[in-house]
Parts: C-alpha cells; sequence; structure tokens
C-alpha cells in the first residue's frame, strides 16, 4: 500500500509506503509512479492554482505598485487519473462542500470520472474534529452515513472499497 502524502505531520500508518511531495505536479507524478492499484483514494485538497515560476529574479520597485501574481492552472490528479490507460479499478475522491453538498459532489463524480465521491460539509466543525458524518455518492446513489468518530468512518470506507473490490473479482 502506498501513501503519497503533502506537508503533514501526521504519523505513517503500519505496513504502509510513504511518498512526501510538496506541489501538486510532485503529488501527480507519485501517484502514477505508485500505479498499477487495484484502488486509489484521493483525499488531498491540491490547490486549483499555482504561483506561475519566472525564471529570473523579481526586483523590487520602490514606489511601485507589486506585481501581479501570473498563475498556472495545477493538474487535477483525479480527473487524469480517470482517463489514464492505468485506471485503477476503482478510483475514489473526496469533495468537501459548503453548499449544496449532495448537487455538487455528484456533479464533481460525473465530472472528474471517479467512481464514487465521499463528501462532507465542511461548514461546521468537521477540519480539525474528530467526528464527521459523510455521503458517500456513487453511480446507483447516495448512501448517507451519520455522526461518526473519524476512525470508524475510515474503517467502514475500508470496509466498501474492499467489499466492492471483491465484487469485481
Amino acid at each position: 500500500m502506498t501513501l503519497v502524502a503533502g506537508p503533514v505531520a501526521l504519523p505513517t500508518p503500519p505496513r504502509v509506503d510513504r511518498i512526501d511531495v510538496e506541489t501538486a505536479r510532485e503529488m501527480e507524478a507519485a501517484v502514477a509512479r505508485a500505479l498499477p492499484a487495484d484502488a486509489a483514494i484521493l483525499v488531498a485538497a491540491v490547490a486549483d492554482w499555482r504561483v506561475d515560476s519566472t525564471a529570473q529574479k523579481i526586483k523590487k520597485r520602490p514606489g511601485e505598485a507589486p506585481l501581479p501574481l501570473a498563475l498556472a492552472e495545477n493538474p487535477d490528479i483525479l480527473a487524469g487519473l480517470a482517463k489514464s490507460a492505468r485506471r485503477p479499478r476503482l478510483l475514489i475522491g473526496f469533495a468537501a462542500e459548503t453548499q449544496d453538498v449532495l448537487a455538487h459532489a455528484e456533479a464533481k463524480r460525473k465530472r472528474k470520472g471517479s467512481d464514487w465521491i465521499v463528501a462532507n460539509d465542511v461548514s461546521g466543525d468537521v477540519m480539525g474534529g474528530a467526528a464527521n458524518s459523510i455521503h458517500l455518492i456513487t453511480a446507483t446513489g447516495t448512501e448517507s452515513w451519520d455522526r461518526l468518530p473519524k476512525e470508524e468512518v475510515s474503517r467502514r470506507l475500508a470496509a466498501r472499497i474492499a467489499d466492492a473490490l471483491e465484487g469485481q473479482s
């Protein structure tokens, strides 16, 4: 099992190979190197945009307005993986929403080409909290889970993934 992780202080779970990355492009490359895989679970909230780098030093301009930042689009790792010839059998993305959670998450599942989207409402105390309620959105419908400790959410999700992969064999 491979974990591609951005800059976090969380420990690596036992029996997991961890690849640390700092940018979306590094994450995309590390995910590609981790293939093939039966399942891919993409939970990172990768920024949509990055500052486009310049090859030369930008000098201070006393008395002048700051230079505008040129932005470049980051790769969409989930959508790219969905279109890949090496696509995992089960592709799962996450959607952190603040309004119209189910509608936005279902649209994301279709737009990105993922099999499942795990959606949650982050307008409350979810970020940094110990519990969460989620909606598991698949092509066949939506299953809503009551508020549970996050460890239990992950256990249930892992069991669902195992069942789905077993059913595909």
